[in-house]
């Protein structure tokens, strides 16, 4: 499997499922969200949403307690005024969990799969993000046949479809299209036998119904904790854990013809890790950063891979200190990358994990002349604040939040 930490097992090298986090949760009164790893978030609009994972018990215990952070919690992000806040959701309320994938598609939140106190899920839920309210929904009405139940996968977007890829999960059953590698390992303590895969199940939002296609090519081996991103009608895949061996390797597949190619790329690249995130930037461009790596360092590292030419380049930033795994990453309205939470140290040892609420900003491309003039307005506020009256009213809407939020 991939990276369920077990405390105090007498081999450090044995890794099971996240059994040992507990099922109530925590209620916290406070200004921004509580630190967590194993979380999702997505973007809409200028925000970002966040739900879910787990962190540290608040309490003082003999053995290393964690616990899942409220279920009908949302928090929301602002990345034009830099503020959060938070929304309880209700509904279908999906049990809290660590590992899901979450995508959003039209405003509406899609989450998948993910490990509970009870084990791993396959169920599907949508949140409209755009509602007043809140409202979880059970897509309960679901046709085909469904993927394992599992975490730690990824997902493509792609024509009002959900494309998911691999997982650590339960044992196939006959009729998924793909390899299935058996952990030995997820047996101890008489656990149902769980291993990786490299299935792919798509979820047609216009139909409701599930299928798998028939791909081409050589498809990368079974993994997890891997990342995906999409750029049009091309979906990634970086890296992963399979077996014992958290890989380096990079595929593609053609989201038309459902054909995979591995990008060998002739240059050094990104060391093999597990628990990192993946990110487009551009038309042309996707981000990487941190993750966890075979010898069990956690990364803070950061690659930006080009598309047209094939090849990796380092990407120099100020948070070479800041190690971070099982984080998240969206890219923003004015293309910065805003990682959120995560792991700053060894998830798998005997020591406390070091869970963060921390927010990292990457400036990767060059800010838009709108977000320019944005900025100097601010700074020159008491000069040209009496001429503001005059934009239209988006524009001086944008503004005001901004000025609130600086000052």
């Amino acid at each position: 499997m991939e990276e369920d930490p077990v405390p105090n097992m007498e081999d450090e090298d044995d890794e099971d499922e996240l059994d040992w986090l507990q099922e109530q949760e925590v209620f916290v009164s406070r200004e921004s969200p509580a630190e967590r790893s194993g979380h999702i978030a997505v973007t809409d609009g200028s925000c970002m949403f966040i739900w879910g994972g787990y962190k540290n018990a608040d309490i003082e215990a003999a053995e290393f307690t964690d616990l899942y952070l409220p279920k009908n919690e949302i928090w929301i992000y602002n990345m034009e005024t830099g503020r959060w806040r938070m929304k309880r959701s209700e509904g279908d309320v999906p049990n809290s969990m660590s590992g899901s994938c979450g995508s959003c598609v039209d405003g509406v939140l899609y989450l998948f799969g993910g490990h509970q106190a009870r084990g791993n899920t396959n169920l599907v839920y949508r949140l409209p993000l755009r509602a007043s309210v809140l409202r979880w929904e059970k897509m309960s009405d679901l046709t085909g046949l469904a993927p394992t139940c599992k975490d730690k996968l990824g997902c493509w977007v792609y024509r009002n479809q959900l494309a998911y890829f691999g997982g650590y999960g339960y044992i196939a059953q006959p009729g998924h299209r793909g390899t299935f590698a058996l952990d030995e390992n997820s047996f101890m303590g008489n656990h149902a036998g769980r291993g990786w895969n490299n299935h792919i199940h798509i979820l047609d939002l216009e139909t409701a119904a599930w299928s798998q296609p028939i791909t081409k090519g050589d498809a990368p081996s079974p993994r997890a904790a891997h990342a995906c991103a999409s750029i049009g009608n091309r979906g990634y895949v970086f890296g992963g854990r399979y077996m014992d061996h958290r890989l380096n390797d990079l595929y593609c597949i053609n989201m038309d013809t459902w054909e995979w190619s591995e990008m060998c790329v002739p240059q050094h690249g990104p060391v093999g890790r597990s628990w990192h995130s993946f990110t487009p930037v551009s038309a042309d461009h996707l981000f990487l950063f941190g993750g966890f790596t075979t010898d069990r360092e956690t990364l803070s590292d950061a690659w930006l891979y080009c598309v047209g030419k094939n090849e990796w380049k380092p990407f120099k930033h100020e948070h070479t200190e800041r190690p971070r795994l099982w984080h998240t990453a969206c890219l923003g309205p004015d293309g910065e990358v805003f990682v959120f939470g995560g792991c700053a140290n060894n998830l798998l040892s005997h020591q406390q994990a070091a869970h963060t609420n921390e927010l990292l900003l990457f400036t990767v491309q060059p800010k838009s002349l709108v977000r320019l003039c944005f900025d100097v307005a601010v700074l020159h506020q008491k000069r040209l604040e009496h001429m503001w009256d005059v934009l239209p009213k988006a524009l001086l809407l944008r503004l005001k939040q901004r000025t609130v939020a600086d000052s």
